[in-house]
C-alpha cells in the first residue's frame, strides 16, 4: 500500500509521520525510514529501529547487494542522510528500494521529503518508482513524505492509495491538491477563517465550515494540527493530532522565530 502524507512546513508533520510510523513498525518484517534531516531518532531510542549513519563513505560502498544483506541483519532501520541530495537519491534512496522489494517477506518505506527522491523535474531512479509503482504486488508498502507537492513526481503521486493531508498556503500546491480530491481545497488553507464552500458533513467541525488548523502552546511550540485523510474508497476523514500519542518521543526542529525591528 502506497500513501502519500504532506502539509507546509511547521504543520506537524514530522511529528505525524512518526506517528504513523511507530504505529505500523511491527506490522511489517522490514522498515528503512530514509531520514532527510535526522528527525526519526526518537523511534531509534524508543526501540524501533536501529541507527544507521549514511555518509559518503557508506554510499559509495552499499549497492543492492550490501543493502540486502544490511537489511537482513537489521530489518528495522532509520538511515540518517549525510550525503548532497542527488546522492542520496541516486545511490541510497534507489539501491534501498531495490533491496527491500528484493528481499522475501514485507515491508515498510518511509521517505521523507519524498520530492527529493522522486523530483518532478529531473531523473527519478527506477528502484525509486519501481517501489511506488509495482511494490505492492511484492508486499512492499510505502509512505511518501513531502512539504512540496508540486515538486513530487506524477508518476508517484498518481500511485497512491490514500492520502493524509494537512494545512499549504502556496497556491501552486493548495492546486496539486485540487487535483487529486473530490471535496473544497479551501479546507486546506490555514490562512482562511471559514471554508466559504459547502464541505462534506465528514469534514465539519461542529457543524462549522472550519479549514485545517494548527494548535500552538504559550510559547509558540505546536502541539497538534488538523488532516484530512482520504483513500480511493471514497472515505475520508479529519484527524486531530492532539487525539494521538506515542510511545517514542519526536526530536524535529521548531526552527527559529524572526523578531521584527523594535518589538520587545
Amino acid at each position: 500500500m502506497n500513501g502519500l502524507l504532506a502539509a507546509k512546513a511547521g504543520f506537524g508533520k514530522s511529528w505525524y509521520t512518526q506517528a504513523w510510523t511507530e504505529e505500523n513498525a511491527e506490522e511489517y518484517d522490514r522498515l528503512a525510514v530514509l531520514d532527510f534531516k535526522d528527525e526519526y531518532r526518537g523511534l531509534v531510542k524508543a526501540g524501533y529501529a536501529k541507527h544507521f549513519i549514511v555518509g559518503p563513505r557508506e554510499a559509495e560502498a552499499f549497492g543492492v547487494a550490501e543493502w540486502k544483506q544490511f537489511l537482513k541483519q537489521n530489518p528495522r532501520v532509520v538511515l540518517c542522510r549525510h550525503v548532497d541530495a542527488e546522492t542520496w537519491r541516486e545511490e541510497v534512496a534507489d539501491p534501498v528500494m531495490k533491496a527491500n522489494r528484493q528481499l522475501a517477506g514485507t515491508s515498510l518505506t518511509v521517505i521523507d521529503e519524498a520530492h527529493f527522491v522522486a523530483p518532478q523535474r529531473g531523473n527519478v531512479p527506477d528502484g525509486v518508482k519501481g517501489l511506488a509503482t509495482t511494490g505492492r504486488g511484492e508486499g512492499a508498502s510505502s509512505l511518501w513524505v513531502t512539504q512540496r507537492l508540486t515538486e513530487l513526481d506524477e508518476t508517484v503521486l498518481a500511485q497512491m492509495m490514500f492520502t493524509i493531508l494537512g494545512g499549504f498556503t502556496s497556491s501552486g500546491d493548495l492546486s496539486k491538491i485540487r487535483s487529486i480530491i473530490e471535496y473544497p481545497v479551501e479546507v486546506h488553507n490555514p490562512s482562511v477563517d471559514r471554508v466559504t464552500a459547502a464541505l462534506p458533513d465528514e469534514l465539519l467541525v461542529d457543524g462549522e465550515a472550519l479549514p485545517l488548523r494548527k494548535f500552538t502552546d504559550e510559547n509558540g511550540d505546536t502541539v497538534g494540527s488538523e488532516w484530512v485523510y482520504g483513500d480511493e474508497s471514497g472515505h475520508i476523514e479529519r484527524k486531530d493530532t492532539r487525539n494521538v500519542s506515542m510511545d517514542s518521543t519526536h526530536y524535529g526542529a521548531q526552527g527559529e522565530t524572526l523578531k521584527a525591528p523594535g518589538s520587545t
